[in-house]
């Protein structure tokens, strides 16, 4: 009985009853700016339709990439010292104003400054997730934190599943709208921020007896054990994105059609939005190294699994829905945990997580290309032993923080 009451108290209902208005204001405002989130999946098709070669359009998608990365910096320092709000307002209108710059310098004379409005929208547009990830942080009650974020992380997937079936709309009327709804998705979540989110400065913990761990980042770069900590998201991060990466190459090399690799897509989405919320309700009671340790294991078991693609259909989708398991046991609390750090280094050090994660989703697919291209099916198993790897470091860099450091 008294299980029972701890479930009805801590459960996926519990969570989404208690979710604070401003919570839901937020997701609402990620789900909208991921609709249109076209330029990372688009940017090369765009740019050479625009008749740049497929050079230059690789080199401007890496440019955004790069921007990305930088950018989840400059969220943390720029939540740190202005608010989330502010950051989210700042960043959404900054991003909205360089897309919509950007069909008008696609014109091969001014390459140069194309690159640099490319990557100043990189720059910008990730560099609201830290501040949403503070704001999550501060207005969930502490009991259902990683539900929040597991929310947060359902909000992304949903617009990431439903983008490209927008853009495939759009692309059929003028491709410069592809561009144009991005800006304006992002100029709606800045409104939803200026009307609707709280105002939330970030507080100023007592002063350490030793300043000079205080300030800047000279807090983390002593912390080892969140060195380990972010080890572990580059590694796992890499090993995610080869489901993207390695493995349309595998199943077209084994002779099986595109639409298996589709197959693959959405049973991967739809298993994530269906049951990420429920698994995250269990997961959550249990100790966050634990739970981050073992959920990227299974995440690299699962990866693993597709060494057997030769033997047909079935073992890609079981090996998918191991993986998908993987990534919805670890991904909540890997996510919520550098929002349980003091609240004077939390914006930064939620800004290095997920700067490392975008590094990580970066070097991914070069790294696996050329992975791919050495070793074939190879791959599979070194992903495997990457991945317990990643879960040791997982194991041994994530500590609970229950008070102010």
């Amino acid at each position: 009985m008294n299980a029972t009451r701890t479930t009805d108290r801590t459960g996926v209902f519990a969570a989404l009853r208690e979710t604070p208005r401003p919570v839901v204001y937020l997701l609402i405002g990620v789900l909208v700016n991921q609709l249109g989130a076209f330029v990372q999946t688009f940017l090369v098709l765009y740019l050479t339709h625009r008749e740049f070669t497929v050079g230059q359009a690789g080199i401007a998608l890496t440019a955004y990439s790069a921007g990305a990365v930088f950018g989840t910096m400059l969220g943390g320092e720029l939540t740190h010292r202005l608010g989330p709000r502010t950051t989210i307002i700042t960043a959404m209108t900054g991003s909205a104003a360089l897309l919509t710059l950007i069909p008008l310098l696609a014109r091969p004379g001014v390459y140069v400054v194309l690159l640099v409005a490319i990557a100043g929208a990189g720059l910008v547009t990730q560099a609201y997730r830290p501040a949403a990830a503070v704001l999550l942080g501060d207005l969930m009650p502490e009991e259902h934190r990683v539900m929040g974020f597991s929310m947060m992380r359902i909000a992304l997937n949903m617009g990431a599943a439903l983008a490209p079936l927008v853009a495939a709309a759009v692309i059929l009327i003028d491709w410069n709208l592809l561009l144009w709804l991005d800006a304006a998705t992002a100029l709606t979540y800045a409104a939803l921020a200026l009307l609707l989110l709280p105002n939330v400065a970030v507080a100023e913990d007592a002063p350490d007896p030793v300043p000079d761990q205080r300030t800047g980042y000279g807090v983390i770069l002593r912390d080892r054990r969140y060195h380990l900590f972010l080890a572990s998201v580059l590694v796992g991060s890499i090993i995610y994105v080869q489901y993207t990466v390695a493995l349309p190459l595998d199943i077209t090399a084994d002779g099986h059609s595109t639409g298996l690799y589709s197959a693959v897509l959405v049973t991967a989405s739809v298993v994530l939005i269906l049951c990420e919320l429920k698994i995250t309700s269990y997961v959550k009671h249990l100790r966050p190294n634990i739970v981050g340790a073992v959920g990227t294991a299974i995440m690299g078991l699962g990866v693993a699994g597709y060494a057997l693609a030769g033997h047909g259909a079935a073992p890609i989708i079981l090996a998918t829905v191991v993986f998908v398991f993987g990534v919805m046991v670890n991904g909540p609390t890997m996510f919520a945990y550098p929002s349980t750090f003091p609240a004077a280094v939390r914006a930064r050090y939620i800004g290095t997580h997920q700067a490392t994660f975008g590094l990580g989703m970066a070097l991914g697919p070069t790294l696996g290309v050329l992975a791919w291209e050495q070793l074939g099916a190879g791959i599979w198993p070194l992903c495997g032993g990457l991945g317990l790897f990643a879960a040791w470091c997982a194991y041994a860099g994530i500590h609970e923080n229950k008070t102010p450091a």
